[in-house]
């Protein structure tokens, strides 16, 4: 089973959905999304299999989110996906992909719904 996570490790909840993972032998491809943002193409990618709007995937309380603009609502969907490449702090986290499929770790314990 290859499984990847979108991983910061300052993150608490991602830390927490790492350890889930790991205590099931589960070894993920780790990519700290803020020193390796992924690319407008991965993002799209990551948007459908979650079936999520960018905006959704955003974390809307981070001063990053006003600073950048991406608080405008009249950006458009490839505005707000160019944004979120542009200032990776912005995408929530952690993101765990497995078998087509991925989640938002929040709680950690939802990443176990696609293991």
């Amino acid at each position: 089973m290859s499984v990847r996570i979108y991983h910061n490790p300052r993150c608490s909840k991602s830390r927490q959905a790492l350890q889930l993972l790991e205590q099931r032998s589960v070894v993920p491809h780790i990519i700290d999304y803020l020193d390796t943002p992924p690319d407008v193409a991965t993002l799209c990618e990551l948007l459908d299999m979650l079936s999520v709007e960018p905006r959704e995937l955003m974390r809307k309380g981070e001063q990053e989110y006003r600073d950048s603009g991406a608080d405008n609502p009249e950006l458009s969907r490839d505005q707000l996906i160019a944004l979120m490449v542009k200032h990776p702090r912005l995408i929530e986290r952690p993101i765990v992909v497995s078998n087509g499929k991925a989640v938002i770790g929040r709680p950690p314990e939802r990443v176990l719904e696609i293991l």
